[in-house]
């Protein structure tokens, strides 16, 4: 692969975000021979993408290498030196040997190995593979929940009544008159003339209601109940007024 090193320099100190920094001792790399046992060298290398910068040091504005993470593997390895965290870059390319490097601890060097890991352009594709079918599922389940949802509000807003036999609710529209008129709930719209004669008592023992105390909901109902004591006053009234009256007339004749 045919690379503009002027445009690659370019983008290596561009102010372009890197994926991760740091310094790493180097044990040689693709395409050269091993280094001898030691301590390596230590260069600061720079991830932007899939491509990995090294410099002589972080001040340097010309880069030294570039590795270009595709078709490579990235684990664990063991460095010429005793307690080194190293790690190595492998290619399935024939002949090539792989890149040994080693970071400063053990966190460094679980970092770079992910963030190598994750570099290449096979992994961002397998990434938005599985990305899309996460997307396709959480669809499906918003549209299944939103199904379920206009089902439950349509079986919410048909009104159900329970039937006084077996316990079963039944329709609304299927509830006759006269179970309406058993239960002490006022028809609208007709002759009440013989409601409205019954007192309260008798019309909650009708009912199955003690006339001590009413459980009724119903309006009517509770209102003959509450408003006997002030037909009864009433009554009396009349009947005083009308027993006042005689006298009244004879104590105004000459």
């Amino acid at each position: 692969m045919k690379l503009n090193k002027r445009s690659v320099a370019h983008y290596a100190l561009s102010d372009s975000p890197a994926d991760h920094t740091g310094f790493l001792r180097s044990w040689g790399g693709p395409g050269s021979p091993p280094t001898p046992s030691g301590t390596g060298r230590r260069y600061w290398f720079v991830l932007k993408g899939n491509l990995l910068f090294s410099f002589e040091s972080r001040e340097s504005r010309v880069p030294l290498s570039l590795v270009v993470l595709e078709g490579c593997t990235v684990e664990l390895a063991e460095a010429p030196v005793p307690e080194e965290f190293a790690f190595a870059i492998r290619f399935d390319a024939p002949g090539v040997r792989p890149h040994l490097l080693a970071a400063d601890g053990q966190a460094a060097q679980e970092a770079w190995v992910k963030a190598l890991s994750r570099a290449s352009f096979g992994y961002m594709r397998l990434v938005v593979r599985e990305l899309e079918i996460q997307l396709q599922d959480a669809r499906q389940s918003l549209a299944l929940h939103r199904c379920a949802s206009q089902r439950a509000v349509a079986s919410c807003s048909k009104p159900q009544a329970p039937d006084p036999e077996n316990g079963h609710f039944l329709p609304r529209d299927r509830i006759s008159t006269g179970t309406v008129e058993e239960r002490g709930i006022r028809p609208i719209g007709r002759n009440l003339t013989e409601w409205e004669l019954q007192g309260p008592a008798s019309l909650l023992l009708s009912m199955g209601q003690s006339p001590v105390s009413p459980e009724s909901s119903c309006f009517s109902t509770l209102h003959d109940w509450y408003g006997k004591e002030i037909m009864e006053l009433r009554r009396r009234w009349q009947q005083r007024a009308k027993g006042s009256q005689p006298e009244s007339k004879s104590q105004n004749r000459p």
